[in-house]
């Protein structure tokens, strides 16, 4: 089974994160055994490192296979709406897990353009994986919003678009999902800037992954958070 990772800054990581992709590379090879599944995509490197070469990880046992992903500091919805196909394509992706929407409201468009852009990306992942399955993680308010009322109702009303278009878009051939946001998280205790998870943070977000691919697919198991390498 082959799973990529598609997200913004919060899953790409700086150089000297771990990366909540790290968090679920351990998980899966806990509960599939690392011969059962791949980490895939067209990127490996970390936001501040010299592009393609995956170095300034902080888990040395992090393999370079396993930092594979499409994911990009600064990149929303409506940047990887066009390159989903291409990239699922080549890499034959089984499984996305999808990270998206902050840093399109936050910079680029309002929910609505937003919500579009997920129509977008769901019909080009198609397009080349017809029965590729997706996990879409809701947006996690940051420190922007607790002082920017119009920017919240912009994140509120995007989830709800968010769940609405995984209702009507989801088909037997190719299952879309809808993570929780992680319980209890704290953008205070989670992160490191009020936006980018911190090392509880990370655990927290691979937790809600976990948790939604074990319920509803049977795939891997409850998630233990495994320490810090």
């Amino acid at each position: 089974m082959r799973f990529m990772f598609v997200g913004d800054s919060m899953t790409i990581g700086r150089a000297g994160d771990y990366t909540w992709r790290y968090r679920m590379w351990q998980h899966l090879g806990a509960t599939l055994g690392e011969a059962s599944f791949e980490i895939v995509g067209p990127r490996t490197g970390l936001y501040g490192t010299e592009a393609g070469t995956g170095s300034g990880y902080a888990a040395a046992d992090f393999p370079e296979p396993a930092r594979r992903h499409l994911a990009g500091w600064g990149e929303g919805w409506q940047h990887m709406a066009p390159l989903i196909g291409p990239a699922a394509g080549d890499a034959r992706a089984d499984v996305l897990l999808v990270s998206l929407g902050l840093i399109d409201l936050g910079f680029y468009t309002r929910a609505d353009q937003t919500a579009d852009n997920v129509r977008r990306f769901v019909a080009a992942a198609r397009e080349a994986r017809p029965a590729v399955r997706m996990v879409f993680l809701p947006v996690i308010p940051n420190v922007r919003a607790e002082e920017d009322a119009p920017f919240a109702a912009e994140v509120a009303r995007f989830n709800e678009l968010l769940a609405k278009a995984v209702a009507d878009l989801t088909t037997d051939a190719s299952p879309i999902l809808l993570a929780a946001r992680p319980e209890a998280y704290d953008i205070h205790r989670d992160t490191y800037d009020g936006t980018h998870p911190n090392a509880s943070g990370e655990h927290r977000l691979a937790g809600e992954f976990a948790a939604v691919l074990h319920q509803a697919w049977g795939i891997g198991g409850p998630y233990r958070p495994a320490p810090d390498a």
